[in-house]
């Protein structure tokens, strides 16, 4: 068998890529536990879920919402499950998950839509989050959140 340079050349950049792939698929595993938590946050959300919302937040969680209200963890698993509004619906639409050692910055466009219990009135939000997700062991767990209007 003969190997010419085109068959060299094309060998070395197979193993080069491959090489190169490998701590992206390293990084591929913590990006999908990150992405399912993230999903799992916004159906405890919209069950209204206090023990679910809990569980995946840090003890030492910073909530903040969009008009500048920051909420630490018991506050904010308390305001989210009082009745006082429920989720008609949430979408994360367009997010993206970076991983960063043991944090994770996840963005994304929320589109969501409450009714609120004492008159009924339907409030539709739009908004810009900034979740960070910090690795707890072999855990992901919500550090922090910021809101912007859009």
């Amino acid at each position: 068998m003969t190997i010419n340079r085109r068959d060299l050349a094309l060998s070395t950049l197979a193993a080069s890529a491959l090489a190169l792939a490998t701590p992206a698929l390293a990084a591929s595993a913590d990006e999908e536990a990150v992405a399912k938590k993230v999903d799992a946050f916004r159906l405890a959300q919209i069950a209204a879920d206090p023990k679910a919302l809990g569980a995946l937040c840090a003890d030492e969680v910073s909530y903040s919402h969009s008009n500048g209200k920051v909420e630490d963890k018991a506050t904010f698993v308390t305001n989210a499950t009082d009745g006082k509004a429920k989720f008609l619906s949430i979408e994360y639409q367009d997010p993206t998950i970076k991983v960063v050692g043991p944090a994770a910055i996840v963005r994304f466009h929320w589109v969501a839509e409450q009714e609120m219990a004492a008159d009924g009135k339907k409030v539709p939000t739009n908004l810009h989050i900034l979740m960070n997700w910090q690795k707890q062991g072999d855990d992901w767990k919500l550090l922090s959140r910021a809101a912007t209007k859009l």
